[in-house]
């Protein structure tokens, strides 16, 4: 957490998070141009927060594209704030509205969210592909034989059996890469969402970065901005403590996430 506060302690770092802030998902020229600095000074900065966890680079051909990456903050909350009279569910709506903050902008840009899990990258993949693991920390069993071209379900599991989502499997490269369409309306004419699940082992913990992309509208924006963040902290303490958080169903609520 000390990087962290370093980070954070450089008033043109907090100016370069404010940029992404208001446009996530920018490349070094672009975050170069909105804070007229030099290219070398801004790369030394966005070095420091990518160290700290405040931002996260994806690759696009030969560009880095930067996204905030809220983890960190609400890691700060949880430890210094949630420990005073506040409802624990106030809390975590307080959580789920700052990454929502954090992703919208005027367009509808990628979603990226990062968390660390003390886990092996074994256990991860497993979490997210065990029908049964889903079932219990998302509400709703993800069934598929998980090879690549084959179709994937997300299932409730209150005895309907009904399908919220459904897509195709693009990418399956265990334990590293999932790679799965979102269709929570396939009969709508237009592509589906993509999400992709990056698993990368992190010293002794996992660090696991999801991306959804191609979005349509700012609405599945807003939903997934608050349903990821309570299905991968609900995932995290499955894994890491054997037991799911006592949640409300409808933080859980898969459509949020499709």
């Amino acid at each position: 957490m000390d990087t962290v506060f370093k980070a954070l302690a450089d008033a043109t770092r907090r100016q370069l998070l404010d940029r992404l802030r208001e446009n996530n998902g920018q490349t070094l020229r672009e975050l170069c141009e909105r804070v007229e600095m030099a290219r070398q000074s801004v790369t030394q900065h966005l070095d420091i927060l990518e160290r700290a966890g405040l931002v996260t680079v994806l690759r696009r051909g030969r560009e880095r594209v930067h996204y905030i990456n809220p983890t960190p903050i609400h890691d700060i909350e949880q430890r210094w704030i949630s420990v005073f009279d506040r409802p624990r569910l106030d809390v975590l709506r307080a959580i789920k509205d700052q990454a929502e903050e954090y992703a919208m902008t005027t367009t509808v840009p990628n979603y990226v969210y990062v968390t660390y899990i003390r886990a092996s990258a074994d256990q991860v993949w497993k979490a997210l592909t065990d029908a049964d693991l889903t079932a219990q920390y998302w509400g709703h069993a993800n069934v598929s034989d998980w090879q690549e071209g084959s179709r994937w379900e997300h299932r409730r599991v209150d005895g309907s059996d009904k399908l919220d989502v459904v897509g195709k499997v693009l990418e399956a490269d265990q334990p590293n890469r999932l790679v799965v369409t979102f269709e929570d309306s396939p009969q709508e004419e237009r592509s589906p969402s993509v999400v992709t699940f990056r698993i990368e082992p992190h010293q002794d913990i996992v660090r696991l970065t999801v991306t959804h992309e191609n979005l349509p509208n700012e609405e599945m924006l807003q939903g997934i901005s608050s349903g990821w963040p309570a299905v991968l902290a609900n995932l995290k303490s499955l894994l890491e403590t054997g037991a799911v958080l006592p949640q409300a169903p409808w933080e859980m609520e898969p459509a949020a996430c499709s």
